[in-house]
């Protein structure tokens, strides 16, 4: 694998990001009791399925520190891990809730918060180094949303053209990895029901079923 630098497990501490870091210190000062640093990967380490987001919500798992916890999207995202054998529990309420997630992990393309919760193309590829190191792990991959899965497919030097981005659609990657997709499950794909609790419902049955055949 290759990307910005080598594969790096993760940096509570990185600064490799300007605007990035910038925007943590000024939430650290408006938002006293927010997380505001990178937010680690969730999960069971050797997880056979890894779900790859895109980056912290303001007021999600930057303020909580764990990742799509606070948040409307995490919401609908723990319940339907729960419901597909993958948690103890279909709610992450905080960081100590006692939630376990069974042989899946949660991380983010982006482990920072960014600005209007669009990261650029340079601090997804400087982050990559982080996803590198962990997609080697999981056979099963599922990526929420466009970038997610351009980020999962930068983490092993393949190139973007080769494997288009579309709900439900699966890859077969080199290695014997298989990305599936599905759109993110904002606020925004859910209530104009780009993205329906059927049709979400629906991945978690086929990651379940692909983790399962791993």
């Amino acid at each position: 694998m290759s990307g910005a630098g080598q594969p790096l497990d993760f940096d509570i501490d990185c600064r490799l990001c300007p605007r990035l870091v910038a925007l943590r210190h000024d939430v650290q000062v408006s938002h006293p009791a927010y997380h505001a640093a990178p937010v680690a990967p969730f999960g069971d380490p050797n997880g056979r399925l890894l779900i790859v987001g895109l980056a912290p919500g303001m007021h999600g798992a930057n303020a909580s520190g764990r990742p799509f916890t606070g948040d409307h999207a995490g919401g609908i995202l723990y319940r339907n891990i729960y419901e597909a054998g993958f948690s103890n529990r279909p709610e992450s309420l905080h960081a100590d809730d006692g939630l376990k997630l069974i042989d899946c992990k949660i991380t983010n393309a982006v482990k920072c918060l960014p600005p209007k919760n669009k990261p650029t193309g340079e601090e997804v590829n400087t982050c990559n180094r982080f996803l590198q190191a962990e997609v080697r792990h999981s056979p099963v991959l599922l990526a929420l949303g466009s970038i997610a899965h351009q980020a999962v497919l930068k983490a092993f030097n393949l190139k973007l053209s080769g494997w288009r981005f579309g709900h439900a659609a699966e890859h077969l990657l080199p290695g014997g990895h298989i990305l599936l997709d599905s759109y993110h499950c904002s606020r925004y794909n859910t209530q104009t029901r780009r993205l329906t609790e059927t049709m979400f419902a629906d991945i978690f049955r086929r990651a379940r079923a692909l983790v399962d055949a791993a």
